[in-house]
């Protein structure tokens, strides 16, 4: 069994972050360990507050786990501290053979700023060179950019600036275009592979940037090409958007276990 990690924030209502992560390692098979980057009071209507780990038991985090268990694949989520980022580039710097999936939260889908403002070229100087893969969506890589997207050739001419900041690719997600496909866009540094789905009308969507960059990070741990991995990711995603469910007044979670039972708790017996 593969080992995957996952570095990011905890999701008291279980639906984002390190939650939504373990959950996702769980459905594709990999053993899920955490780094926990910071602690949020959050449920279904926001994020309420915030409460950051120290860098020193971050860094804490990492060495006993590097030190002790051979780790195929590392997902970065919510980092939300200079400190914080270079803390862990320190350390994943270090093992560069390990495929990383950077997910550059930055603003929860309430609003609340995940990311200090004078953080982001921490990240962009720090993570982004260290990452296989990076999946922004389009405010995330607007911030990046300091440009506006607003239809396909935009969201190129923003992937290409962000993998000239050094990643290996950019999945740049296409979700919040208007119309009745959503387009994410991978690049490869020469080339552009689209990604077309039909647009799943539901309020449910808690959590589906974290759950996508878990399942390529998992994927990708499994030795799958990066584009076998988004096309496997994606799939996925896309059965637990539609297998999505509300659990409070806000916007729910999205299946993460859609596969293995439905979700009055009824085995699937079909896969």
């Amino acid at each position: 069994m593969k080992n995957v990690l996952t570095i990011a924030g905890s999701d008291s209502s279980g639906g984002a972050g390190i939650q939504a992560d373990l959950k996702t390692f769980s459905a594709h098979g990999v053993f899920g360990m955490s780094v926990i980057t910071a602690v949020t009071a959050q449920s279904t209507r926001g994020v309420f507050a915030v409460q950051d780990i120290t860098p020193e038991m971050i860094e804490k985090q990492l060495e006993v786990l590097f030190e002790d268990i051979p780790i195929h694949g590392v997902k970065v989520g919510m980092v939300s501290k200079s400190e914080t980022i270079r803390t862990i580039s320190k350390v994943l710097a270090k093992h560069q053979e390990i495929p990383i999936v950077l997910d550059p939260v930055m603003v929860s889908k309430s609003g609340y700023h995940l990311l200090e403002p004078e953080a982001k070229e921490a990240l962009i100087e720090e993570l982004l060179p260290l990452a296989m893969v990076v999946t922004p969506n389009l405010p995330e890589a607007e911030v990046i950019t300091g440009s506006r997207i607003e239809n396909l050739e935009e969201m190129k001419t923003a992937g290409e600036k962000i993998h000239g900041m050094g990643p290996g690719f950019v999945l740049i997600k296409g979700g919040h275009l208007k119309g009745e496909v959503s387009t994410d866009l991978l690049f490869n540094g020469t080339e552009w592979t689209a990604f077309p789905n039909l647009r799943i009308e539901t309020k449910n969507t808690h959590g589906t940037g974290c759950t996508l960059s878990s399942s390529l990070a998992a994927n990708l741990s499994k030795g799958l090409s990066m584009e076998d991995a988004v096309k496997e990711s994606k799939a996925y995603i896309t059965k637990a958007i539609e297998n999505s469910f509300s659990i409070g007044s806000g916007p729910g979670p999205v299946h993460h276990f859609h596969q293995f039972y439905d979700i009055e708790g009824r085995v699937n017996e079909n896969d």
